[in-house]
């Protein structure tokens, strides 16, 4: 067969981005719609616990491979009291939540999702309310949550049912301090000086701790840059990883343009680690500052829903996104985007976990199904483990109506030296033809490609729901032939690839 679009890429194990934080595989979920109540906690289902947790939304997730979960938020932390959620059920206030207009019952609090995270095989990333609050809570709840006994707060953890701490190791100094819908939004000076005192007093009273100071909440926010710079001047010292949220969106229903969001994604990735490497020269300092991708996701769906929700409702059906194909191969370009820069990316968690804006959703008293995006992801989180190496791509590219040169592939790869397993990850942007890839393995031992994961369909805004879970599905395709060290792999139109190659084991 004669292609009329090809493209070329070279790898070699020795050409290395980085060792992968397993991290970037991580997740979120904020007391946010239905993402707690009906989502992963439905007590009356009949597939609830004894914590009142849904079983088949723990199975899904675990399915994920997820090592670290973000928690209570998001926009709810800012105007948030954790004292509100621990303690007796029966005693715990209902508050209005000033983020999301609803009404928060507290039925779940840092106790509960203590215990579901560790069912679904995972651990917490914590944030503190530096919105309302400020340091003293902060260090209350850090201490509530990893001090071993003998003071107030680790004491009444005790009276609480958990005597042993919980070693809680990242924790978000906030959450976009930059926006202005933000409860207690704050300036770049105001921010940086909160930020680097509640550090230094977290630090003093647990030296294990991870801290994330607030960086920008996207790529347009009009302060993108001199945020960071001023925060980092202040903060720079006590901090270990800087924050950046980047959600995309097809809104004008421009699907090229759409898939070619991963040219921002980059630019917003490289741009940040410019902006914090400056940070440290100009303070002569050998210590690094990373990254935590700590929200991204697509994001549009469920907007002019979301404007009809009732004020002060308990759990409404809020950015609840049903996501399309499409939806998918962009998600996939991003996690490349992540895999590709993971010297620097080392914690990520695609927001949120389930029915906001989720890879799973459910009904109440009903199933829970993977969402198109789902399947990205799980294959990220299973295959993308290991050496990300470097890359190089020679492929068509486009202009389209944001973006100049978007490359027709976006394509990462993985090495696995313990196992001899090379992952390759593409996504195809031609929405009209394939594309022949051929890659370059000089350099590796003799391979053999053992799987070609394929998701892809006619139809780009097809999606998953409650009563057709399987429109959009992967397949396996023919396996590619390794020849001479070089692989050939046609990669359908509009579609997010997985080629799994490993090492051909030599006769004794």
């Amino acid at each position: 067969m004669k292609y009329e679009k090809t493209a070329t890429l070279v790898l070699d194990r020795y050409y290395e981005v980085s060792e992968i934080d397993e991290r970037i595989y991580g997740s979120f979920v904020e007391h946010l719609g239905r993402c707690v109540y009906g989502g992963i906690y439905e007590p009356g289902h009949p597939e609830a616990d004894e914590d009142g947790f849904r079983k088949d939304v723990l199975s899904l997730v675990r399915e994920l491979h997820i090592p670290i979960i973000r928690y209570p938020g998001g926009n709810f932390v800012s105007n948030y009291h954790w004292e509100d959620g621990v303690g007796p059920v029966e005693l715990r206030p209902h508050r209005v939540d000033l983020a999301w207009t609803a009404m928060e019952t507290n039925r779940v609090g840092v106790n509960e999702f203590a215990r579901w995270v560790k069912k679904a095989n995972s651990s917490a990333m914590m944030a503190v309310n530096l919105g309302t609050r400020g340091i003293e809570d902060a260090c209350n709840l850090l201490e509530y949550c990893n001090h071993p006994g003998g003071s107030r707060w680790s004491d009444l953890r005790k009276q609480h049912g958990v005597p042993e701490p919980y070693g809680f190791r990242v924790w978000c100094l906030g959450n976009e301090m930059d926006g202005p819908w933000q409860i207690g939004h704050k300036t770049a000076a105001e921010y940086g000086r909160l930020a680097s005192e509640t550090a230094k007093a977290m630090k003093a009273l647990d030296p294990s701790v991870e801290l994330v100071a607030c960086g920008s909440s996207s790529s347009t926010m009009p302060t993108f840059g001199s945020w960071e710079s001023t925060v980092l001047d202040e903060a720079y010292e006590n901090i270990d990883y800087v924050s950046m949220h980047a959600y995309y969106n097809n809104i004008e229903n421009d699907s090229r343009d759409f898939l070619g969001s991963s040219v921002d994604f980059n630019s917003f990735i490289e741009t940040m680690i410019s902006t914090i490497d400056a940070a440290k020269a100009r303070r002569h300092c050998c210590r690094q500052i990373d990254i935590s991708l700590d929200e991204w996701n697509v994001w549009f769906h469920s907007m002019e829903h979301d404007k009809t929700i009732e004020r002060w409702s308990v759990s409404p059906h809020q950015l609840e996104d049903v996501y399309t194909l499409e939806d998918a191969l962009v998600v996939g370009t991003l996690l490349i985007g992540m895999i590709n820069h993971s010297d620097r990316v080392k914690i990520a968690c695609l927001a949120q976990l389930v029915n906001v804006i989720a890879p799973i959703m459910t009904e109440e008293g009903g199933p829970a199904w993977r969402q198109t995006i789902y399947y990205p992801f799980a294959h990220a989180s299973q295959y993308g483990r290991g050496k990300a190496l470097l890359p190089v791509v020679d492929c068509p590219k486009y202009d389209s109506k944001k973006y100049k040169d978007v490359p027709l592939l976006d394509v990462s790869a993985v090495w696995r030296e313990e196992d001899g397993e090379l992952t390759i990850f593409a996504v195809n942007k031609d929405l009209e033809d394939p594309v022949l890839l051929t890659a370059n393995l000089h350099g590796f031992e003799p391979c053999e490609a053992v799987e070609h994961i394929v998701l892809t369909g006619e139809d780009l805004k097809q999606t998953n729901t409650s009563s057709c879970q399987n429109a959009v599905v992967p397949e396996e395709r023919p396996r590619p032939q390794v020849e001479d060290s070089v692989l050939q792999a046609e990669l359908p139109k509009h579609s997010w690839n997985v080629i799994r190659l490993k090492r051909i084991k030599k006769g004794i």
